[in-house]
């Protein structure tokens, strides 16, 4: 496609992205105020996480923990509680980070600069640029799959939009036509256009695009084809037997120690592999367990991003509290315990 094109459809975004966001906007909580704490929090939380999803786990952050000051003061399992269910957990780690840096770097303030968000930690490109454009009217694109995927359409483009030269156009093409005193309007009628009628996954709804005279995919009727993506590898397989250890209402929990995913969060006591119930008497009589019988035997699958659990969970009758475990009762699993939906799922429906 030669410049002159490229310039006209991007220079001709605006305006209609604009009218049909003051429209059809969703009622979002974090669209409330231009807060940078309340704009900060939601994008962290809406990074690989469905909207709907995220709605109740803000309005609860937010209600236990209402300011920045509070974030920085707050005892770290609280915040793993707050956060259960969200799943990617260094998430929520590096928002305390994050906001201690920022009481002691910049006296309990986002920076308003663009470059210097990017040093914050857990603040990659996208949440920067987010921050800068909604709170503080900078002209800095927010880059995620929604936005790929419709400038790919509307430039009717089959290069593959994970690459990180094609990011970077799109990038430096949208900050050249960011409308100024809307900057933040632009951001989220973007993000807005490729969640509700740019679609991800099915037909997108052409008929409702504000975009569809410029947009050269609906012209070409290649929507569908687009965007270009790159091949994902297959995801890793790992067998685990997990152990659900029961004794007068209480279950045994252990600190997840491996390296990788959930490191350093509670889980059921586990180990690596499918183990027959024989084998799993011994295994848990090796964990210091004294067995009273196996109750019964699940199958559950969890998927990672990387990776898919397959366990086989054994439920055990224990004779006491035994073993190196925290024995939590149904209100400490409640209250105190975020014990990953991977772990939860087993105990789903079960009366300890």
């Amino acid at each position: 496609m030669d410049e002159i094109t490229k310039n006209r459809i991007y220079e001709n975004i605006a305006a209609p992205l604009y009218e049909w966001y003051e429209a059809a906007a969703r009622d979002l909580p974090w669209r409330k105020d231009r807060e940078p704490y309340h704009v900060w929090l939601s994008e962290i939380m809406l990074q690989q996480t469905r909207v709907e999803a995220v709605r109740a786990y803000y309005l609860r952050f937010l209600e236990s923990l209402p300011t920045l000051a509070s974030l920085t003061e707050a005892d770290g399992g609280i915040l793993l509680k707050l956060w259960q269910g969200l799943g990617y957990y260094n998430r929520a780690r590096n928002l305390q980070k994050c906001a201690k840096m920022l009481v002691q770097e910049y006296d309990g303030r986002f920076p308003e600069d663009y470059e210097a968000l990017l040093r914050l930690p857990g603040v990659g490109e996208y949440t920067a640029g987010a921050i800068a454009s909604i709170c503080f009217d900078k002209p800095t694109p927010a880059v995620d799959g929604n936005v790929l995927r419709v400038i790919a359409r509307l430039m009717n483009d089959s290069r593959c939009v994970d690459d990180a030269a094609v990011k970077r156009e799109v990038r430096e093409r949208l900050a050249r036509v960011y409308p100024q005193g809307k900057c933040g309007e632009f951001t989220q009628a973007l993000m807005e256009l490729g969640a509700c009628v740019c679609v991800p996954n099915g037909a997108p709804k052409c008929h409702a695009c504000p975009l569809g005279t410029l947009c050269l995919a609906f012209a070409n009727g290649t929507q569908a084809d687009l965007p270009v993506k790159a091949k994902k590898s297959p995801r890793k397989i790992e067998e685990l037997t997990v152990f659900v250890f029961a004794h007068e209402g209480a279950i045994a929990l252990q600190k997840r120690e491996e390296k990788g995913v959930l490191h350093g969060l509670p889980e059921l006591p586990n180990v690596k592999g499918h183990l027959d119930e024989s084998q799993a008497i011994a295994a848990a009589r090796g964990l210091e367990v004294e067995v009273a019988g196996i109750e019964k035997c699940i199958h559950r699958k969890h998927v990672f991003t990387h990776i898919e659990w397959h366990m086989r969970c054994y439920f055990v009758r224990a004779e006491a509290c035994s073993g190196p475990f925290a024995w939590a009762d149904s209100e400490a699993l409640a209250k105190k315990y975020a014990l990953p939906t991977a772990f939860q799922k087993l105990l789903d429906g079960i009366v300890v």
